[in-house]
């Protein structure tokens, strides 16, 4: 028999019935006044195809917070399931570009080279939402290669 929320305001147990839905694992990536920055997320979608927009969903409790949703332009980059490190490597303090094959795109944002897809945004709007904001990004650029994508689902990376 399922086990359903009796009170779907117990955070732990509401946590874990969100962590039954599997998403797609990205990097995003901005430019701030320290240097390229980046954050692992899996809130990441699709909003509109013309014009083309994607959103995504920073903590609010993140020390990159401020920096995600008042930059001009931010790149996501969906990640490939051979990337799991990438992955870990943006879940520290995000400041440490030194280990990683990346360049500048327009308004100098870090673009890392070989994930699954990339799109280059500028920011659209910032909406607070909770313990998190929406960022609502308009795609200028985007590419793609082939590849299976990384996964995250029950709180664990998980080749897609």
């Amino acid at each position: 028999m399922q086990s359903f929320i009796p009170n779907a305001q117990d955070p732990r147990k509401f946590r874990d019935a969100l962590g039954k839905y599997a998403t797609g694992v990205c990097v995003i990536t901005t430019d701030c006044p320290r240097g390229p920055l980046g954050i692992t997320a899996n809130s990441f979608v699709s909003v509109s195809l013309d014009p083309p927009m994607v959103l995504w969903c920073p903590a609010r409790y993140s020390r990159r917070y401020e920096a995600f949703t008042t930059c001009n332009s931010f790149a996501i980059h969906v990640l490939a399931q051979d990337q799991l490190e990438l992955a870990r490597h943006f879940t520290g303090d995000g400041l440490d570009f030194a280990p990683l094959k990346w360049s500048r795109g327009a308004d100098d944002v870090p673009l890392l080279e070989g994930c699954l897809a990339r799109f280059e945004c500028e920011n659209y709007s910032v909406t607070e939402a909770g313990d998190h904001a929406v960022v609502i990004g308009q795609v200028i650029r985007a590419a793609t290669r082939e590849g299976a994508p990384l996964m995250f689902l029950d709180g664990r990376f998980q080749p897609g």
